[in-house]
């Protein structure tokens, strides 16, 4: 193919964009191991000294305009949403991940048009007596 010929598989790229009627593509936002400190735990000095956790969170944004413009404002801001669960984290003591999981989740639903949320706190450093690489909980809400 000579350079100045049009490269016709970049070019049907090009044509996926929703105008022939096509579906758009459903977007699900994912966040991997965000470490926050925060006080959780069922003792005293769990909540007093209080610990790092690690949170992987997944929002099913469904179909998402940013797919077409390309703009941040037509999407949701993983930025934000690892800025609203620190908040949550950081608003006050949580005795169990589970309670934990499901504020976060509450926050992100409230906050942004998602259909699901799916959040996962995990304890890398349980304090038990039994050799434990971590404990984690899993908190699955969907929009009403």
């Amino acid at each position: 193919m000579a350079a100045d010929e049009p490269d016709d598989e970049f070019d049907e790229l090009d044509d996926v964009d929703g105008e022939e009627g096509g579906p758009e593509p459903e977007v699900i936002i994912e966040i991997s191991g965000l470490s926050l400190f925060t006080h959780v735990g069922v003792t005293a000095a769990e909540r007093e000294v209080g610990q790092r956790l690690l949170l992987d969170l997944r929002i099913d944004v469904g179909e998402c305009d940013a797919t077409v413009t390309d703009r941040i404002e037509d999407t949701i801001d993983y930025g934000q949403v690892c800025e609203s669960a620190n908040l949550v984290a950081q608003q006050r003591n949580y005795k169990t991940l589970e309670r934990l999981c499901a504020a976060i989740a509450d926050r992100l639903l409230d906050q942004y048009a998602a259909r699901t949320v799916w959040v996962k706190a995990a304890k890398p450093e349980p304090p038990l007596p039994y050799p434990v690489s971590e404990v984690s909980v899993e908190v699955l809400r969907e929009a009403e």
